[in-house]
C-alpha cells in the first residue's frame, strides 16, 4: 500500500516583511541630482592648460589698447579730452581683468599640479596639448609688456620677472624641440598640428619683451630660436603630413594661429632692429594673406563653432596680433590705406574680443564644464574629443 506523501503549508509572516512604499518623483529627482554630483569632475579636472588662451587674448588687448592709448598721447586729435582718455581707460580695464583672471587660472593650475600630477603629465603627452603648455608664460609675458608704467618704476624689478617667465620657456624649447628630431615616436611630422605654433609664438612673445630692458642680443637669440622652427613647423603643416590631421574638428579654431606667428615674428623684428623694415614688411603681409585665405573659408569651422567651447577664443589672440602688426605698419608707412587697414583691423579685433567676453559670462558654466581635450588619470594616454 503506499504510502501518500506528506504536504509542506508554506506560512508567511507579514510582519516580518517590512512594507516598501513606492519612490515618489521628488526623491527620484534628489536621486539623480546626487547621482550627477558624484559624477560631474571637478574644476581641477576639467581645467588644463588650453584655457590659458583665454588670457592670451586677454594679454594682447591689453597691449593692442596700451600702444592706441600711447598713440593718442602723441598725437592727439582736436577732440582732445576723448581720444586720450578712451584708451588709456579701456587699456587699464583690460589690464585688471586679464591681471585677475590670469591670477585664478595660474591658481587653478597650480592646484591641478598638485592634486592631479598625473593629468598635468599627460598633457605633456599628448601631442596637442604639450603645446598649450607654452600658453601661461605667454599670458604672463604679455601682460608683463602691457603693464602700466608705474607697475615697474624700477626697470631691474622688469628685468628679474622677465627672467622668472622665460626660463621655463626656454626649458620646453628644449625639450619639446629635442624630442622632434631625436625621438622617433615625437618626431615633427608624426605630431606636427597648428597648436605646434604656440612654442614658436613664446620664442617670439620672449624676444619682444626682452627689447624693453634693451637686452638686444637675447632677444635676438630668441627670435632667432623661433624663426628657425617656425619655418620648419609652418612647411611640415604646408605638406600635410600625417601629424597636421590628429585634431579635433573642434580645435578647428587653432588654424588662425597660422595668423598670430608671423604677426608676432614682425613685431619681434621691429622690436630688435628699430623699424618696421622690409622684413617686418614681408612677415605682415604673410600673416594678412592667411587671414585672408582662412576667413574666406567659413565652412571649415562650421563643426567648430555648433557649440560654444573654450576653442572659440582661439579666434581671438591671432586677430589681435594682426592688429598689433597692422598697427607698427601704418605707423611706418603712415599712408591713407595702411591707417585704415591698422583701424578696420583693430575694430575687428575688438569686437571678436568683447563677443567671446560677453558669451563666456553668459556661458561660464558651460565653459569650465565642457573642456575639448581630456587626460586620463592614471595611464597619461590622450583622450580626445
Amino acid at each position: 500500500m503506499v504510502q501518500p506523501e506528506p504536504t509542506l503549508d508554506v506560512v508567511i509572516d507579514s510582519s516580518s516583511i517590512k512594507h516598501q512604499e513606492p519612490p515618489t518623483t521628488q526623491s527620484i529627482i534628489k536621486n539623480r541630482e546626487k547621482d550627477t554630483k558624484q559624477s560631474k569632475p571637478s574644476i581641477l579636472v576639467n581645467i588644463n592648460a588650453s584655457y590659458f588662451r583665454i588670457c592670451i587674448s586677454l594679454g594682447g588687448q591689453a597691449l593692442l589698447w596700451k600702444i592706441l592709448s600711447e598713440k593718442a598721447d602723441i598725437s592727439p586729435t582736436i577732440d582732445n579730452n576723448l581720444s586720450i582718455k578712451l584708451p588709456s581707460t579701456a587699456f587699464f580695464l583690460i589690464w585688471c581683468l586679464s591681471l585677475c583672471v590670469l591670477v585664478c587660472f595660474s591658481t587653478l593650475y597650480t592646484m591641478r599640479c598638485i592634486f592631479h600630477f598625473n593629468m598635468v603629465k599627460a598633457e605633456f603627452k599628448h601631442h596637442v596639448g604639450v603645446n598649450y603648455l607654452f600658453a601661461p608664460w605667454i599670458s604672463w609675458l604679455l601682460l608683463l609688456q602691457s603693464a602700466p608704467s608705474f607697475v615697474f618704476r624700477n626697470k631691474y624689478s622688469y628685468g628679474y620677472v622677465w627672467w622668472l617667465l622665460i626660463i621655463p620657456v626656454v626649458g620646453l624649447d628644449v625639450k619639446v624641440y629635442g624630442q622632434w628630431f631625436t625621438t622617433e615616436k615625437r618626431f615633427l611630422s608624426m605630431v606636427a598640428n597648428p597648436t605646434s605654433q604656440l612654442s614658436v609664438i613664446g620664442n617670439f612673445v620672449g624676444a619682444h619683451a626682452a627689447i624693453k630692458m634693451g637686452w638686444r642680443e637675447t632677444g635676438t637669440c630668441l627670435f632667432t630660436l623661433g624663426l628657425a622652427h617656425y619655418m620648419v613647423v609652418f612647411i611640415t603643416l604646408y605638406q600635410r603630413l600625417s601629424g597636421s590631421n590628429h585634431l579635433p574638428s573642434r580645435l578647428r579654431p587653432v588654424f588662425f594661429q597660422f595668423v598670430a606667428t608671423p604677426s608676432m615674428a614682425s613685431l619681434a623684428w621691429k622690436s630688435i632692429n628699430g623699424s618696421f623694415d622690409t622684413q617686418c614688411k614681408m612677415l605682415f603681409f604673410l600673416s594678412l594673406f592667411l587671414f585672408t585665405s582662412l576667413a574666406s573659408r567659413p565652412m571649415l569651422f562650421k563643426k567648430s563653432v555648433k557649440e560654444f567651447s573654450v576653442a572659440w577664443w582661439a579666434f581671438s589672440y591671432p586677430l589681435t596680433f594682426l592688429a598689433l602688426a597692422s598697427t607698427a605698419y601704418a605707423q611706418q608707412v603712415k599712408s591713407f590705406t595702411a591707417t585704415g587697414l591698422a583701424a578696420v583691423l583693430s575694430a575687428f579685433s575688438v569686437l571678436v574680443f568683447l563677443l567671446l567676453l560677453g558669451f563666456s559670462t553668459l556661458k561660464i558654466d558651460l565653459l569650465l564644464n565642457n573642456p575639448i581635450l581630456k587626460f586620463s588619470d592614471d595611464s597619461g594616454s590622450k583622450n580626445a574629443r
